[in-house]
């Protein structure tokens, strides 16, 4: 049971990492394919070094101590997965900024995630979370599975890729994992 909240919990704060993206429309009762317009961002870091002993808190503590992931921290509370993401992990969280959210909510026409259900949410957030603390030094060219079950993939051709989406800042370490901050909001099928 704490596998799994904790897995739940860690998918929620890596949606909060994605500024555009191919996304899904979300409506009350299904999921429709749009495309989200790219944002241009500057890659402000590959790595942030640092452990687990000097980390500033846990993953849902780096998302509440920043501005820029309010929209993250909103909607990770209104799906329930506070809690989940708070326990002892570890998790890799791939997290959208307000911008990114912003930018899929223009493209899905609606104003925030008050328009949104927790049952809307869930799926999507815990797309962004992978049991573990994978560094940016731990990856490869390969596909592995998030806390909802489906797969992102991940390419590190030319620069590191999740699905469509760009890592933009790696290496966020907290005290329950780490968290990589990503251009796009990651949809699953």
């Amino acid at each position: 049971m704490k596998t799994t909240v904790r897995t739940l919990a860690a998918a929620i704060i890596l949606t909060a990492s994605v500024f555009a993206v191919n996304a899904t429309e979300i409506t009350k009762n299904n999921i429709s394919s749009i495309d989200v317009a790219e944002t241009d961002l500057t890659i402000e870091s590959w790595m942030v070094s640092g452990s687990s002993e000097n980390a500033s808190g846990s993953v849902v503590d780096i998302a509440i101590s920043n501005p820029d992931f309010s929209i993250l921290v909103e909607a990770v509370s209104k799906a329930g997965l506070v809690d989940a993401l708070s326990a002892a992990g570890p998790f890799t969280v791939f997290a959208q900024t307000n911008d990114a959210f912003n930018a899929l909510f223009k493209q899905l026409g609606v104003s925030g995630i008050k328009d949104l259900t927790a049952d809307q949410l869930k799926p999507i957030l815990t797309y962004h979370v992978v049991s573990g603390k994978v560094m940016s030094t731990d990856l490869s060219n390969t596909s592995v599975g998030t806390l909802n079950g489906q797969k992102i993939k991940i390419d590190i051709s030319n620069g590191v890729q999740i699905n469509e989406s760009k890592v933009v800042k790696a290496d966020i370490l907290g005290s329950n994992g780490v968290v990589h901050v990503i251009d796009r909001v990651l949809i699953p099928n």
